[in-house]
């Protein structure tokens, strides 16, 4: 089970974006500047959601050929996916789902009014898939979208699989990650960064304050860059 943090804790890291996170992880740990968020294109398609911050409930889907579940098995698959969105791990949690269909990931929306609804109200803040969503215009209130595409249809789509390792948009994510996601995309947060990003977050910003005040003022110049730069390093 991962370690829950306080709501405080989370609520404090969804006052960053996440650019702004990757540059606090980036100065606690030189690791985390090649792995650990996404790096390749997607759609945000509520851009103007403030961040969120949970903790990743993982799947795999496919929707170019059936489930090879079927019946009461497939119902019982369906199930026991929502008790693990429910009761998998802390809360909130974000949905991180892996499309399975290679080059033809997103050929069948497994997001749509129905299943942003239900994430939703079982605890989820929101999704991060390499597969597609639907039914845009009557999406769950508040509940944010990083996906591959937008597509009519949901053809075949089910989930192959959950609670494993999901890659989305060259992210790893396990089941119990904690997940920061916005419009510029996603990036794991370490728990052992947790406590520590507001500090290392409230340097950088003075940091970049003194250089882009600088930036700002009539008549400057690189000797004043260079003396801003010198000021902002002496930020500790």
């Amino acid at each position: 089970m991962a370690e829950a943090f306080s709501a405080r804790d989370l609520a404090r890291l969804a006052e960053y974006d996440t650019p702004t996170m990757c540059n606090a992880l980036e100065v606690m740990d030189p690791r985390w500047r090649i792995s650990g968020f996404t790096t390749r294109p997607m759609v945000c398609q509520y851009p103007d959601l403030k961040p969120v911050v949970g903790y990743a409930r993982t799947a795999r889907i496919a929707s170019t050929e059936p489930n090879k579940l079927q019946g009461k098995a497939a119902k019982q698959a369906r199930l026991d996916y929502y008790k693990y969105i429910e009761s998998g791990g802390p809360n909130p949690s974000i949905a991180v789902l892996q499309d399975l269909d290679g080059d033809r990931a997103g050929f069948g929306a497994f997001w749509g009014e129905v299943q942003s609804n239900v994430h939703k109200g079982l605890g989820c803040l929101g999704v991060v898939t390499d597969g597609s969503i639907r039914d845009t215009h009557v999406w769950a209130d508040g509940f944010q979208a990083l996906a591959g595409m937008v597509v009519p249809s949901h053809a075949w789509v089910h989930a192959v699989d959950f609670g494993g390792e999901a890659n989305v948009f060259g992210m790893r994510v396990k089941s119990g990650d904690i997940v920061h996601a916005d419009r510029h995309g996603a990036v794991i947060v370490p728990p052992e960064a947790v406590k520590g990003i507001p500090a290392v977050v409230d340097r950088l910003v003075r940091r970049e304050a003194v250089i882009i005040g600088a930036a700002k003022k009539k008549g400057f110049s690189f000797a004043k860059l260079a003396k801003a730069i010198a000021e902002a390093d002496e930020i500790h």
